[in-house]
């Protein structure tokens, strides 16, 4: 590990703006921001939180006997590995993604020779290999610091600050309805009970790591971010040592503008609007139950009102 390597690492409940946030930063010309989720996870992981959040999303675990190449080839990074290796069953396959894993493999491989196996050399090594070999990245010249995003993340908190003293968490929560309403158009979506347990769990983290690191730790409401991307990114941004830059109100991908973040994310319209609409699509008995469910969070993030005028 080298004392040079800034991470922000994005974190978000599912359906809470983790994307979208992910996709604002892109474009920004002191960060080099990864293409997809930074599913950085192994199947090493193993705690009492696997049975809640997919490994892919967490913090890695390596084992000891392992080499460079086995680690590069435990982290899931899914979303990557599937453009790369078999685009044509991609999501991303529009995407012009100019990257070799075989050649990123050795590039990290080379990288984690020279700094030593460890949690947090072989995490950074990751993300500057990735975007040594990312061909036709577009680069500013500038770049200071890297950003990754992968969802529920803030429940490891504790470990990236201790893994990476240049790293920062950024947290980003949405209102439970809204985002409730949005889990379930998935496939075979959580319940809202289960939705809801997660969804508590990661403000908890969240805002117990950032009472314990304020200087590391941010948190901010996507309803902020909608309402004034400047305002509201740039001051985490500051924090960590990074301007504001224009780019911040306007979603990319590696710099090309995106009409909508889906499919980086599920949010296709990231409007105040259209997030009280979607909350509108949950019946009475839904939104009162997540309200029962989220009370100790609602007057934190001064959601309390959040209902009022979202018709049902």
């Amino acid at each position: 590990m080298t004392d040079d390597f800034r991470l922000l690492m994005i974190s978000a409940m599912y359906e809470n703006g983790g994307n979208t946030t992910h996709r604002l930063m892109d474009g920004h010309p002191q960060l080099h921001v990864y293409p997809f989720e930074s599913q950085i996870g192994t199947a090493h992981v193993r705690d009492g939180l696997r049975s809640l959040f997919p490994v892919k999303y967490r913090w890695p675990e390596f084992l000891l006997a392992a080499t460079p190449a086995m680690d590069f080839h435990a982290i899931v990074d899914e979303e990557a590995k599937v453009r790369v290796r078999t685009p044509g069953v991609s999501k991303f396959r529009h995407a012009r993604f100019d990257m070799d894993d075989d050649e990123r493999r050795a590039i990290y491989c080379s990288l984690v020779d020279r700094t030593g196996r460890s949690r947090g050399a072989n995490v950074e090594a990751f993300f500057r290999a990735t975007h040594l070999a990312w061909k036709n990245e577009g680069c500013s010249g500038e770049e200071i610091a890297y950003v990754g995003y992968s969802p529920v993340i803030a429940v490891d908190t504790e470990k990236i600050l201790a893994d990476l003293p240049g790293a920062h968490v950024l947290h980003v929560v949405r209102n439970p309805w809204s985002a409730y309403a949005d889990t379930k158009k998935r496939p075979v979506p959580l319940t809202l009970d289960d939705y809801m347990l997660r969804w508590n769990l990661h403000q908890h983290f969240a805002l117990t790591t950032r009472a314990l690191h304020p200087d590391r730790v941010h948190v901010v409401r996507i309803e902020d971010v909608m309402d004034d991307p400047l305002s509201a990114l740039g001051e985490p941004l500051g924090a960590f040592g990074v301007s504001t830059a224009h780019t911040l109100t306007q979603p990319s991908w590696n710099g090309e503008p995106l009409e909508e973040v889906y499919p980086w994310g599920t949010l296709r319209r990231i409007t105040p609007e259209a997030n009280r609409a979607t909350a509108g699509e949950l019946t009475s008995a839904e939104n009162e139950r997540i309200g029962a469910l989220a009370w100790q969070y609602l007057g934190e993030f001064a959601y309390g009102d959040f209902l009022a005028g979202v018709a049902v």
